[in-house]
C-alpha cells in the first residue's frame, strides 16, 4: 500500500487517466480543499514535444477564470513531474448525465446552454478559443452548475487576420469552417459547437452522425439535421440560427443571448475578478528553478488494497442523485461505475482479470490495480479502462472503474457487460438494510 504526499497535499485515488497525464484526486493538507492533481512526468512532456501546448493550456486556463469554468489553483514541479492543480468537480460529466437520463428537459438544458454561453463569451472576451467543446468537456459540480474543461486544444489568434487553421476537435462537434481547412474564426466555431451540444443534451443523440468520415462531413457542410418533434418553436428556431453552415451569417453571442428562448429565466452570472493573474509558478516549473521545488513522500507498507480514507469517500457522494444509485434494474449505465463486494480482494481481482481475459482484452495488473485494452470489431480506436480495488470497511471492498482510453459510449457498453459477468462477486444489500446510505455512496 503506498501513501503519498506532494506538498501541503495529500494525494489519494486516481479519478482520471489520459496518454499523458492521471488525475488524481488530492486535499490540501493547510485548508482541507479538495482539488484535482493532474500529473504528467516531464519527459513524456518532452519526448512528445509538448512543452510550448501544456504552457499555453495552463496560461490559459489562469487567464478565464469564471464561475462557469474549471479554475486552476496553482501549478508545482518536482524534478521528474508536473502538478496542475485544479478545482475539484464532483459531479461528473454533463455527458454522464445524458447517459444516465436519455436527454434532459427543455428548462434543464436552457440553463446549461445559458452558462455554457456565458464561459464561452467569458473566453471570448480573453481572446481565448476552446475548439474543442463537447458534452465530455462539460462537467457539474456539487450545486448542478456546469464548469468548462479541457483546454488543451485552445488558441489565442496569432496569425495575419486572426483566423486560426489547424483542423481539431471531435469530428461531430467541429464547424464546416474548420474542416474546410481555409483558415477560421474560433469564436463562430465554438458558436456551431455549443449549438450542437444544445441539441444532443435536449434529444439525447447527435444531429450530425454517419458511419464513415466522409459522410458524415457532408452532412455538417450541408447542416443536414432535423429536430425532434418535442423540441418546442423557440427551440428550433435558435438551433437554426447556430448551426448555419456558414459562419459569417451565424448567429452571434450577443445575438443568442437576446434571443427569446435564451432569455427565458436566464440570470447572467455575476462575476467580478478582483485578483491579478499570476504566472510565476508557470516559470518556475518549465524554466527549472530548482529552489523552488515542491517535496513528493511516499510511504510504502506490504498488504492488499488501499484503504479508501473518509475524506476521499464523502467525495463519492456529492453532487449525486443517491436516490437512483443503487438500482441496477435500469438499461442504461450510470456515471459512477463502480461496485461493492464482500469477497476476498484476491478473488474479487482473480475474477475481474478472466473475465476481462474472456472478453478478449489485455489485462496488465499490479497492486490491485488493472488496466484492461481492447480493441472492437468495426473500430478504429482502442478502449482501455482502468479498475482499482480499495478496502471501505472491514471485509467490503469498493471496485472503481473507470474510462482511460475510447468512446465513451464504447465503455459503457463495455461496463454493462462487465458487471453482468462479475454478478457473483458483486454485494448487495439486504432490503431494510438500516444504514444504506454507504452503499448508496459506493455503487453505481
Amino acid at each position: 500500500m503506498v501513501t503519498r504526499k506532494v506538498g501541503k497535499y495529500q494525494v489519494g485515488r486516481t479519478i482520471g487517466e489520459g496518454t499523458f497525464a492521471k488525475v488524481k484526486f488530492a486535499q490540501n493538507t493547510e485548508t482541507g480543499q479538495s482539488v484535482a492533481m493532474k500529473i504528467m512526468a516531464k519527459s513524456t512532456i518532452m519526448k512528445h514535444r509538448m512543452v510550448d501546448q501544456i504552457r499555453r493550456e495552463i496560461s490559459i486556463m489562469k487567464i478565464v477564470r469564471h464561475p462557469n469554468i474549471v479554475r486552476l489553483h496553482e501549478v508545482l514541479a518536482s524534478r521528474t513531474k508536473i502538478y496542475i492543480i485544479l478545482e475539484f468537480v464532483s459531479g461528473g460529466e454533463l455527458f454522464d448525465k445524458i447517459v444516465h437520463l436519455g436527454r434532459l428537459s427543455e428548462n434543464e438544458s436552457r440553463k446549461y446552454f445559458q452558462q455554457l454561453i456565458d464561459a464561452v463569451s467569458h473566453c471570448h472576451s480573453k481572446g481565448v478559443y476552446h475548439r474543442d467543446l463537447k458534452p465530455e468537456n462539460l462537467l457539474l459540480d456539487f450545486h448542478g452548475n456546469l464548469k468548462v474543461s479541457d483546454f488543451g486544444l485552445s488558441a489565442l489568434p496569432q496569425q495575419e487576420g486572426g483566423l486560426l487553421h489547424t483542423t481539431c476537435g471531435t469530428p461531430n462537434y467541429v464547424a464546416p469552417e474548420v474542416l474546410s481547412q481555409l483558415g477560421y474564426d474560433g469564436a463562430t466555431a465554438d458558436i456551431w459547437s455549443c449549438g450542437v451540444i444544445l441539441y444532443v443534451i435536449m434529444a439525447g443523440h447527435l444531429p450530425f452522425e454517419e458511419i464513415d468520415l466522409p459522410s458524415l462531413y457532408k452532412k455538417i457542410n450541408a447542416a443536414e439535421f432535423s429536430s425532434p418533434t418535442w423540441f418546442s418553436p423557440g427551440a428550433k428556431s435558435l438551433l437554426e440560427k447556430i448551426l448555419n453552415p456558414n459562419p459569417r451569417t451565424r448567429i452571434g453571442i450577443d445575438s443568442i443571448r437576446k434571443h427569446p428562448w435564451f432569455q427565458k429565466n436566464y440570470i447572467p452570472v455575476n462575476h467580478i475578478e478582483v485578483e491579478e493573474v499570476n504566472l510565476d509558478d508557470i516559470r518556475i516549473a518549465f524554466e527549472g528553478i530548482e529552489d523552488q521545488y515542491v517535496t513528493e513522500q511516499s510511504e510504502i507498507s506490504e498488504g492488499g488494497p488501499l484503504i479508501m480514507n473518509a475524506f476521499e469517500m464523502i467525495t463519492l457522494s456529492q453532487g449525486l442523485n443517491l436516490s437512483v444509485l443503487f438500482d441496477r434494474g435500469q438499461d442504461y449505465v450510470k456515471r459512477q461505475t463502480r461496485f461493492v463486494s464482500r469477497k476476498p480482494a484476491k478473488v474479487i481481482f482473480s475474477s475481474i482479470e478472466a473475465v476481462a481475459e474472456w472478453m478478449g482484452m489485455k489485462v496488465h495488473a499490479r497492486n490491485y490495480k488493472m488496466r484492461l485494452e481492447g480493441v472492437y470489431a468495426n473500430k478504429v480506436s482502442q478502449l482501455a479502462a482502468v479498475l482499482e480495488v480499495f478496502e471501505v470497511a472491514p471485509a467490503l471492498f469498493m471496485v472503481d472503474v473507470r474510462k482511460a482510453a475510447g468512446d465513451t459510449l464504447e465503455y459503457h457498453k463495455f461496463y454493462k457487460n462487465l458487471c453482468a459477468k462479475l454478478e457473483h462477486i458483486i454485494w448487495r444489500p439486504a432490503e431494510g438494510l438500516a444504514n444504506p446510505s454507504l452503499l448508496r455512496t459506493l455503487t453505481c
